[in-house]
């Protein structure tokens, strides 16, 4: 069987999809497809970013995304014929994006998990083993340091609740103590935003038999080849959340109608690593076979970009040898090896300061890859004070990543910059590039307007803090003054829903910085 990862020129009948006009990007759908299997935070929707890619881009251009967090824009720019470039600090946000941008096929993602069955399902099942039938729990009922309860579920549905055996209860604590020789330790910060301190470790996020059973899913995937692994590990890190002690119990629903219910249902992983104290130990195969089996099925149906080339630089995307190249670096150092007066089309969603720290919630994803973390030159606002990421160095390292977009730019070239943030302070970074025209600031690009962006569904992740924007602002820059774009160009623009030429009145008052 032909290997996903045999290279192949990148070639797509753009007749079988739908226009971007008929895909709702003023009004996206929620997650769907290869879009909702894994959990990274703070996803764009696709039909926005298909919108402004083929309206601000033509055929064979390059796109580049510095900020490449799901690699959302790196699909949708190779399925309409773009070429891409794109980085990101954070390792997880590489390997989602790399499988985005080049997917597996299905069956031997099938292939490959029946060797991880064969390898370590009985084993796994065996830590759950009850003595009631059909003697496998599927979830333990926690409330504190004791189970509480142990559910059965039969045919994906119907669920059985008993109490717990000394069976059951003498089960769990044959694995207290254990420790993991094959995750690597996760760093914490202090930061309770997020509830995390720095001694903060694996054995507090899982309970000790989880962790022996994720080592049994790590000891079964690294005996397949490299590529194949790497699909299967992101497997594991989407999954990892359920599997954790971080599911909290969904009780007392209908409160606030007075219809106060005494059901107990189970809830998800939420941002952050909040262990609640009445939660769930979910059954590790469960959550693991699930997640595959989600991808599996979005990639039922051929994909168009299996197969893709991923290159090993950027500058064979440059000159046209390869379609794309994603590399886990800093963007500051992606953008000085990208030649000036290259680029057709920037659009990148920057971290909106303090929103979300990407690499603080990353850091449970990171560990289970084994993958080591930048934090340095992380660009972003942290709660976590030792880490000395504050406002003032947030907007100088914004300010400086935007002039260096600025030089690779083509002269025809667009910057789109999506955008959030509810404090001035917090638009300081791009108030001198949003300055009217008549501004004493040297301008390395022109402002030519905005439109709102809006999510694809409801998100833990949106900021509903006091003050909050409901969307995201579309920022549009070119290097040439509005004057210099073409009358069809500004035509285009001002007939997306929303377009103002005006700034976001929140820039008004943020002030310009050095």
């Amino acid at each position: 069987m032909k290997s996903f990862m045999e290279l192949k020129p990148l070639i797509i009948d753009l007749d079988d999809l739908a226009p971007v006009e008929n895909r709702k990007w003023h009004d996206p759908s929620g997650y769907q497809g290869l879009y909702a299997f894994h959990k990274y935070w703070g996803k764009k929707p696709h039909e926005l970013l298909a919108f402004i890619i083929e309206r601000m881009s033509s055929r064979g251009e390059v796109v580049v995304d510095p900020f490449v967090g799901s690699g959302t824009a790196a699909r949708e720019a190779l399925l309409l014929g773009r070429r891409f470039i794109g980085c990101d600090i954070n390792p997880v946000a590489i390997e989602l994006t790399k499988l985005l941008s080049s997917p597996p096929n299905a069956r031997e993602i099938e292939d490959n998990f029946d060797i991880v069955t064969n390898y370590a399902k009985a084993r796994i099942m065996e830590t759950y083993r009850t003595i009631s039938p059909p003697n496998t729990a599927s979830h333990f009922l926690w409330e504190g340091n004791t189970i509480k309860q142990v559910w059965h579920t039969t045919n994906g549905r119907k669920i059985t609740k008993l109490e717990p055996t000394a069976h059951d209860l003498n089960l769990s604590k044959k694995f207290e103590g254990y420790k993991s020789s094959l995750i690597s330790s996760p760093q914490f910060f202090t930061n309770t935003r997020i509830n995390a301190g720095p001694d903060l470790n694996l054995n507090d996020l899982f309970t000790d038999r989880a962790i022996h059973n994720i080592d049994l899913l790590l000891e079964a995937i690294q005996t397949l080849p490299l590529e194949q692994q790497k699909i299967l590990m992101l497997c594991l890190t989407a999954a990892s959340g359920q599997m954790s002690k971080m599911v909290f119990a969904v009780t007392n629903r209908g409160k606030r109608r007075g219809e106060t219910s005494s059901k107990v249902e189970v809830g998800s992983w939420v941002i952050g690593y909040w262990r609640p104290p009445t939660r769930f130990e979910v059954n590790v195969w469960n959550c693991f076979s699930r997640r595959v089996e989600k991808l599996i099925s979005a990639l039922a149906t051929a994909d168009p970009l299996t197969g893709t080339q991923i290159a090993n630089n950027c500058n064979s995307v440059i000159s046209g040898n390869h379609s794309v190249f994603v590399g886990c670096m800093d963007c500051r150092e992606l953008l000085a090896n990208l030649p000036h007066n290259s680029i057709d089309l920037i659009i990148t969603d920057p971290p909106h300061s303090d929103r979300i720290p990407y690499l603080e919630l990353s850091a449970m994803w990171n560990s289970l890859l084994s993958r080591d973390v930048n934090y340095k030159e992380e660009i972003v606002v942290s709660n976590a004070k030792e880490r000395g990421k504050v406002l003032t160095n947030y907007t100088a390292d914004i300010q400086e990543v935007i002039n260096k977009m600025a030089l690779v730019l083509k002269p025809s070239g667009i910057i789109v910059f999506l955008f959030n943030a509810r404090s001035s302070t917090d638009w300081a970074a791009l108030q001198p590039f949003i300055a009217p025209e008549d501004s004493t600031i040297p301008k390395t690009l022109h402002y030519i307007g905005s439109f709102p962006a809006q999510y694809s569904a409801g998100s833990v992740i949106q900021d509903n803090r006091e003050g909050g924007l409901k969307y995201d602002y579309a920022l549009v820059f070119s290097r040439n003054s509005e004057k210099m774009l073409t009358k069809e160009y500004r035509a285009t623009l001002s007939e997306i829903p929303g377009w103002s030429k005006q700034a976001p009145s929140i820039v008004s008052s943020a002030g310009t910085t050095a």
